[in-house]
């Protein structure tokens, strides 16, 4: 995925959903210096509310790699999985209030999560602190490749004259991959039958078997399978003039007005001090610059997206108010 350049339109149009951007100007001396005062004093845990090999789960070891270089302790992700990204979210939320334990937030868990389930003990936008946005994540719509179907206008018909035979997979019941299908079927005018899975890996590995035949998932979670040719790329869920994934078309070149994007964050426990919020949120800001971590986000179609905590606390904001809208098209009640 080209990463385009800040004065680029599509970069532009891209985070209008964000107030602009504070500039993160880079730390000389080298990548032990991202990291200011005595923060940490031990290890960092990076607590992911999502089974290995998610998209979130992918994303959120890229990062952990690279910030590790700022610090002078260890950083270690700690997958918790379990009730779509809620067990882990707690899990981070009821750990001390330090900066080493912080939580790879995202849509799933910290958006949806709380729409949809009436047990969930957060809330949002009132039980965390928040440090930055990591990256806005594509959906990507990707098809069995023995399917006889090659772009979106191909898939509406095949499912059109399928009916109930046609399927889509989705990482389980009111997921990003079940509301963003949702929402394509609403706008393509056409219906396949839904098959929940346990996780954003298993729903895509359904596609891969032929037991499904086409998801709208997270990019992270399908482009190592679209490039060892295992899955068939259609489109991505971004505007008709962002380009994620280079080439690649836009479900809106189809579907006039078509969006449905997710995104991965970094929060932690209520009352962090404010010295290690501004060291986790400097060194995250400076590991998004690295080449390295650009060429990785790029593969998985993952666009870098640095803020500061009040910028990312808006766009939450505004997020929510986008999935309360997809989880009433898609008819799901919360439980």
């Amino acid at each position: 995925m080209p990463h385009p350049s800040p004065a680029h339109p599509s970069r532009r149009r891209l985070l209008a959903a964000l107030p602009p951007l504070v500039a993160l100007a880079a730390t000389s001396g080298g990548s032990r210096a991202w990291a200011q005062g005595t923060f940490p004093q031990r290890p960092v845990k990076f607590i992911v509310p999502n089974a290995p090999g998610s998209s979130i789960d992918t994303i959120a070891r890229i990062l952990s790699t690279q910030m590790a270089q700022g610090f002078a302790q260890p950083l270690v992700v700690d997958n918790k999985a379990g009730a779509a990204g809620a067990l882990g979210v707690e899990v981070g939320r009821t750990s001390p209030a330090d900066g080493h334990t912080v939580i790879v937030a995202s849509s799933s868990s910290i958006t949806i999560a709380p729409l949809l389930q009436k047990a969930v003990p957060y809330d949002p936008l009132k039980d965390f602190d928040f440090i930055s946005l990591i990256a806005l994540l594509p959906n990507v719509l990707v098809v069995n490749p023995a399917l006889p179907v090659r772009n979106v206008a191909e898939l509406i018909a095949y499912a059109r004259s399928k009916g109930s035979n046609s399927n889509m997979a989705s990482a389980g019941v009111g997921s990003t991959s079940h509301l963003a299908g949702a929402a394509l079927q609403s706008a393509g005018g056409f219906q396949s039958l839904h098959v929940p899975y346990k996780g954003g890996a298993q729903g895509v590995t359904s596609v891969v078997a032929g037991e499904t035949d086409w998801v709208l998932t997270p990019a992270p979670a399908a482009m190592g399978q679209v490039q060892n040719g295992r899955l068939r790329l259609l489109a991505h869920s971004m505007t008709t003039e962002s380009r994620p994934l280079g080439d690649v078309p836009s479900i809106a070149q189809t579907l006039p007005g078509f969006e449905f994007a997710g995104w991965i964050g970094l929060m932690a426990p209520k009352g962090l001090p404010p010295g290690a919020v501004d060291t986790l949120r400097r060194t995250l800001a400076q590991a998004l610059q690295q080449p390295e971590l650009r060429k990785q986000f790029d593969i998985n179609g993952a666009v870098p997206t640095p803020s500061t905590p009040q910028e990312f606390r808006a766009f939450l904001a505004r997020d929510i108010e986008v999935h309360k809208k997809a989880i009433e098209v898609a008819g799901v009640k919360a439980e």
